[in-house]
């Protein structure tokens, strides 16, 4: 990333409050319909929602953040595939979910700014070892069954992966297409 990039990333998104809360309402109808309409597979609804984590770190407020942080796991809940019969157990994950994603906003809001790339290893590597102790956790507790060990485990890593690794494309097409915003050119 050159001194020009770097510099960009660091100052804030260039969004009037109007155009703030489409793009909010467009990532937040990605991260809940997604998981709700489509289901599965895991690794497609995971790396959209983890996209649109990724998004709204950089182009949303943070007063944004906490419905994206929990309703993505409430569609798949409400729409009980992903899991098959094991779904009703998603809800001892939830809070380790919700906070897994926050982990995730945090630490990509804390490092982008620096080096996106290595931003989106260390976020979602945190998100990854976060969610796979709760399993791991639970399945030593006999809560849960070992596909959660899966499903919570590596499938975390690859999603939110993958996901920032999207949202750097977003973010570089719209740089490239708004140039007048300092963020992403």
């Amino acid at each position: 990333m050159n001194q020009t990039e770097v510099a960009a990333l660091r100052s804030p998104a260039i969004l009037t409050n109007k155009v703030s809360v489409m793009v909010f309402t467009g990532i937040f109808s990605l991260s809940f319909f997604i998981p709700f309409s489509l289901g599965h597979p895991q690794w497609l609804v995971g790396t959209i929602v983890n996209t649109c984590l990724f998004l709204a770190v950089i182009f949303l407020p943070r007063k944004f953040f906490l419905p994206l942080i929990i309703f993505p796991s409430l569609g798949v809940l409400a729409r009980g595939v992903i899991f098959g019969p094991f779904t009703p157990f998603l809800i001892y994950f939830l809070p380790f979910i919700w906070l897994s994603n926050l982990v995730l906003i945090l630490m990509f809001k804390k490092l982008y700014f620096s080096n996106y790339f290595f931003a989106i290893f260390i976020a979602s590597a945190a998100k990854y070892l976060f969610l796979f102790a709760a399993a791991n956790t639970y399945f030593k507790l006999h809560f849960v069954p070992a596909v959660f060990l899966q499903a919570m485990g590596t499938s975390q890593l690859f999603t939110a992966v993958t996901g920032g690794i999207i949202s750097f494309i977003f973010f570089k097409i719209y740089g490239k297409y708004f140039s007048g915003n300092k963020r992403a050119s």
